[in-house]
């Protein structure tokens, strides 16, 4: 997916931000042109200040992607993630996880979790960043109670975590 992306905007580097923009916030494009977020039309004014590109990047973003019939596909199947905790969770006493992977992030989320597991702590959600997408990609887990700090340096062995924030 990434590679068909990188072929059509290498060459407009604010039109690959407002991709990028996009599939990070889970946006789609419908068949009449307009740009959503489930069934909530996007303004292009509010997806180029996201961007931080002109407007006019955004209408020929979407132009592009209308003529490829690969991105057509791509975009117009894009749906937003849902909901992710973290922000509230302090408020409504869960606890979160941020884990920061490096490259070699194979089998990070699986040995979280079953270190979570076996701690008898419940997880609500798990979130990880797409690493073809991000540098440093974070894996959020959001679990029913606080995380006890002891926790932190058994986090801190499995393979590939390079950095871990409890809160």
């Amino acid at each position: 997916m990434w590679e068909i992306i990188e072929e059509k905007f290498k060459k407009y580097p604010a039109r690959m931000r407002v991709a990028e923009k996009m599939i990070e916030l889970g946006l789609s494009v419908h068949e009449d042109g307009k740009v959503y977020c489930g069934n909530l039309k996007i303004s292009d004014k509010s997806l180029a200040t996201a961007a931080d590109v002109d407007r006019r990047a955004i209408k020929s973003t979407i132009e592009i992607i209308r003529e490829d019939s690969q991105l057509f596909d791509l975009f117009k199947n894009i749906i937003p993630a849902g909901t992710l905790l973290k922000n509230v969770a302090k408020i409504i006493d869960l606890g979160v996880i941020e884990i920061a992977v490096g490259s070699d992030n194979e089998g990070v989320l699986a040995a979280t979790t079953d270190l979570i597991s076996k701690n008898g702590i419940n997880i609500r959600q798990a979130y990880a960043e797409d690493s073809e997408m991000q540098e440093y990609p974070i894996l959020t887990v959001i679990t029913d109670s606080p995380i006890n700090g002891d926790l932190l340096n058994e986090f801190l062995k499995i393979k590939g975590v390079n950095r871990v924030s409890i809160y």
